[in-house]
């Protein structure tokens, strides 16, 4: 790695190289598609002939690192899966099929019942929490990934149902404000045994925290902030929702709530997280894009 600055090495470490010709004048594999959101840093990139084809990876990214998927085969034929070689499509016609990395296991009468089961499983922390969970009703058919090398992001849970442990309401983040303070007392005071503390793992093991990649994320409905779950709840109980309409240039662009929504699922940590390692050292986030790229470029070059 580029061992030039500190941020030259992080930003070399998260790097991507995409393996086609510089020469070429191609537009398309120079651009983000919309599933890099959250994945793929949009300013982090060199100019001159490599623009685009050389990225980094935002900020939160994770690429994973794979885990066994057996233990997650025995669970769902203990409850009601039948394996490839039971099935009979004449019986059932319109069974959901699983699939394990690809590979069609078995069949299932009803989806909604495992799917919950299985995604419980994972916010329990039973199961790894890098195994992505998609569930394409249109097709009748439940993905499973358990596989190395897919890039995930982090985003706030939201709750599906009340949850009587915690007093929490369907519809609220599972994050709460005593694990908020634990992580704000832990950070003040560090503590003497690390093994005790909360920290991140311990949001992912309480499932305040859930990592889902480009395929799961096709499924989920994300929120842009909390405050936006906040109003869509509102909205949601028949309160009267006002909206700003002062000309003040500095005020939040929000969301337009839209009525046709049916449920949040989950809440984006905080909208600069989309960013890479050299745009959290920029100092003026407000300035236009065309200034601030050649702007990181040195930015790897500054002492640190």
């Amino acid at each position: 790695a580029d061992r030039y600055t500190f941020a030259s090495t992080l930003s070399h470490l998260r790097r991507t190289n995409t393996p086609i010709g510089r020469d070429g004048k191609l537009a398309k594999p120079r651009q983000l598609h919309n599933t890099h959101w959250g994945l793929v840093c949009p300013a982090e990139t060199p100019e001159g002939q490599a623009c685009g084809l050389v990225k980094n990876l935002s900020l939160m990214c994770y690429v994973s690192v794979g885990s066994r998927v057996d233990p997650l085969v025995e669970f769902m034929i203990q409850r009601g899966m039948e394996v490839i070689e039971e099935y009979e499509p004449l019986r059932y016609p319109h069974a959901t099929k699983i699939f394990v990395n690809g590979a069609w296991i078995g069949v299932h009468q009803d989806p909604k019942h495992l799917v919950n089961a299985v995604m419980d499983t994972r916010r329990r922390s039973v199961m790894q929490f890098e195994v992505s969970l998609v569930r394409d009703i249109r097709d009748q058919e439940f993905k499973i990934f358990s596989d190395a090398g897919r890039v995930m992001r982090p985003v706030f849970t939201v709750l599906q149902e009340d949850n009587p442990e915690t007093g929490l309401q369907k519809g609220q983040l599972a994050l709460t404000k005593e694990m908020v303070n634990t992580l704000a007392e832990e950070q003040a005071n560090p503590l003497q045994d690390p093994s005790t503390k909360l920290g991140w793992q311990g949001l992912i093991k309480n499932g305040a925290v859930e990592y889902l990649d480009a395929e799961e994320e096709e499924t989920a409905m994300i929120c842009m902030t909390p405050e936006d779950l906040e109003l869509y709840r509102a909205q949601k109980a028949g309160n009267p929702i006002f909206e700003d309409t002062s000309d003040d240039p500095n005020k939040r662009l929000k969301t337009k709530t839209n009525p046709t929504t049916h449920m949040y699922t989950h809440c984006e940590i905080h909208p600069s997280m989309i960013l890479g390692h050299l745009c959290q050292y920029h100092s003026l986030p407000r300035s236009q894009s065309g200034k601030t790229d050649p702007i990181l470029v040195l930015t790897a070059h500054f002492i640190g």
